[in-house]
């Protein structure tokens, strides 16, 4: 009787244990721009909207309330709150994005690359240059 006890006590525990399930969250290590570079609105981040491929337009277009065609960009990301200017961590703009936070699976992410010019855009003050 006490042997069955025992492989019953260890069977639980294993099941317990091994029934245990957590997400891993990988931090992804987004490049710094130099001080130097510029990082403007309408040539650098405006046009990652809508690459081929890599299109956020499909989604965010004319009848979205995030609207990230050329030339409505800016308005819908400033004035729909989604960037907290000097703040990039803050703003759903950059945590949102796909390869970060993004609510739905788009089928292709940003780059580290992409993500950092995001980032140093905002936290340069998400100027409309």
């Amino acid at each position: 009787m006490t042997k069955g006890w025992k492989i019953m006590l260890c069977l639980g525990v294993f099941l317990g244990v091994s029934s245990c399930y957590y997400d891993k969250e990988f931090e992804i290590e987004i490049p710094d721009i130099p001080d130097n570079q510029e990082v403007l609105f309408r040539t650098d981040i405006e046009p990652l909207f809508s690459r081929s491929g890599k299109d956020c337009t499909q989604c965010h277009n004319e009848s979205a309330d995030l609207n990230l065609t050329i030339g409505n960009a800016y308005n819908s990301i400033v004035q729909g709150g989604y960037v907290d200017a000097g703040n990039a961590e803050g703003s759903l703009l950059f945590q949102r994005a796909p390869g970060q936070n993004h609510p739905l699976d788009v089928g292709f992410i940003l780059d580290v690359n992409d993500l950092a010019l995001i980032k140093e855009w905002i936290d340069r003050g998400a100027l409309n240059n």
